[in-house]
C-alpha cells in the first residue's frame, strides 16, 4: 500500500501529462516559457486572487512574500509552532524572529485567541498555516492584523483548493502561499510553489524578487533570489489541474469513509463547518501513537507523523521560545498520526487501514447498519 499513490495518478493522466511535457520539449523555453503565464492565469482565476506568481518552491513563496513586505532583521512574525520547518525557516533567513503562538487542540491550526497578546512594536506580519488541508481561522486573524496594521500571509502549502466561508484558500488574506511538492493535493514532479495576492504593488515586487530583483534585463531595483518555477513543472501542473476537482472529490470520499469507520472509536483532527479540507493528510489522534504506528507498519500499512517535534523545540529554533511555551503543540506532536490518503486509494484499502487500527485499539469495526446510520 502507498501512503499516497503518485504512480496510479500518473497512469490516470498519462496522456495529458506526456503531451504537455512534449510541448515544452518541442518549443524549448524551459525557463519562463508560455506554460508559466498560462498556469498563473488559471490558478489566479481559480482562487479569485488578482495575481498568481509561480516560484521554485513553497519555501521560496514564503521567503519572497516576506521580502516583498519588507521584513528584515529585528522584525517579528507571529506563526504557529506546529508545521513543517519551512514556515519558521523563511522568517529566520531574513534575520527576523519567529514568535510562536500555540495551536487550537481541535484543529491543530494556530489559536487566534493567543495571537494578539504576542504583538509588539516589532511585529510585521502574522503567518498562519492551513494545516492538513483545512484553512486556519482567517477572518479572526485578519481582524487582529487590521487592528494593528499588519499583513497576513496564509501558508497554504497543504490547503490549495480548500474553501473558507465561500472563498478559496490562498485568497483569504494579504498574501497566500502554496507548495506544489509532489505529494500535495496539486503537485508537480519536482519542487514548485505559488504566491497569490490582490495587491498590485506586492505582486510587482514579488515578480521582481523571484528573478533576482530584476525589473527588466540587467536592471535590479531590489534585492532578490533565484526563485523561478521551471516551465516543465508548470506544464505538469496544467495537465494535473484538469482533473484536480475530481481528485478533491475522491479525497473527500476517502475521508468520509474513514470518518464513518472511526466514528466514536478514536480521535481525529477536528474540522470546522464553515470551511472545507482538501485532506492533504487524514490525521488521527492517538494516546499510544508509537505502538499503533508499529502495528500498522507490521501489517504493511504506511503512516506518517506531521509533526513529531514542534518548531520551538527544534535545536536551531529553541532559543526563540521556552520549552513550555506551546504546551498544546507539544502534546499533539506526541499523538498525531496520518493515514494513507489520496484520490486513488481504493475503498477496500481504506477499510483495511481502519480495521487494522481499530483491532489494535481493541475496538470493533462498525456494522453495516452503523455505517448506513452514519451516512444519514
Amino acid at each position: 500500500m502507498e501512503f499516497i499513490d503518485l504512480k496510479a495518478q500518473y497512469q490516470a493522466m498519462r496522456e495529458g501529462i506526456d503531451a504537455r511535457i512534449h510541448a515544452v520539449l518541442e518549443h524549448g523555453q524551459y525557463i519562463m516559457g508560455p506554460e508559466v503565464a498560462e498556469l498563473e492565469q488559471r490558478l489566479a482565476a481559480y482562487t479569485g486572487a488578482r495575481h498568481c506568481i509561480t516560484v521554485s518552491s513553497g519555501t521560496e513563496a514564503l521567503l519572497i512574500s516576506l521580502m516583498a513586505l519588507g521584513v528584515r532583521a529585528g522584525d517579528e512574525v507571529i506563526t504557529t509552532p506546529f508545521s513543517f520547518i519551512a514556515t519558521a525557516e523563511a522568517i529566520v533567513r531574513l534575520g527576523a524572529r519567529p514568535v510562536f503562538a500555540d495551536i487550537d487542540q481541535a484543529t491543530c491550526n494556530i489559536d487566534p485567541g493567543l495571537v494578539e497578546a504576542k504583538i509588539t512594536q516589532r511585529t510585521r506580519a502574522i503567518m498562519p498555516v492551513s494545516l492538513y488541508g483545512q484553512p486556519a481561522d482567517m477572518d479572526e486573524l485578519n481582524g487582529i492584523a487590521a487592528r494593528h496594521g499588519l499583513a497576513v500571509i496564509e501558508d497554504a502549502a497543504q490547503s490549495f483548493g480548500a474553501t473558507y466561508r465561500g472563498k478559496k484558500s490562498c485568497n483569504l488574506s494579504t498574501i497566500g502561499c502554496t507548495s506544489f511538492f509532489p505529494s500535495k493535493p496539486l503537485g508537480c514532479y519536482g519542487d514548485g510553489g505559488a504566491i497569490f495576492t490582490s495587491d498590485d504593488e506586492l505582486a510587482t515586487a514579488m515578480r521582481e524578487i523571484r528573478v533576482h530583483g530584476q525589473s527588466r534585463r540587467y536592471v535590479h531595483p531590489r534585492v532578490g533570489v533565484g526563485g523561478r518555477m521551471d516551465t516543465l513543472q508548470c506544464a505538469v501542473l496544467l495537465a494535473k489541474f484538469e482533473r484536480f476537482e475530481w481528485e478533491l472529490g475522491q479525497r473527500a470520499r476517502v475521508a468520509a469513509r474513514y470518518d464513518a469507520l472511526f466514528s466514536g472509536r478514536l480521535g481525529k483532527v477536528g474540522r470546522t463547518r464553515d470551511r472545507s479540507s482538501v485532506f492533504a493528510q487524514y490525521t488521527v489522534v492517538l494516546d499510544e501513537r508509537d505502538r499503533l504506528q508499529a502495528v500498522l507498519h507490521g501489517a504493511g500499512i504506511p503512516t506518517a507523523v506531521h509533526y513529531p517535534v514542534p518548531m520551538h523545540m527544534q535545536p536551531a529554533y529553541a532559543h526563540y521560545a521556552s520549552p513550555d511555551a506551546c504546551p498544546v503543540a507539544l502534546d499533539m506532536a506526541g499523538k498525531v498520526m496520518s493515514l494513507p490518503m489520496g484520490p486513488y486509494l481504493e475503498p477496500a484499502a481504506a477499510t483495511q487501514v481502519a480495521a487494522t487500527l481499530l483491532a489494535a485499539l481493541g475496538e470493533r469495526m462498525p456494522s453495516r447498519a452503523d455505517l448506513l446510520a452514519a451516512a444519514k
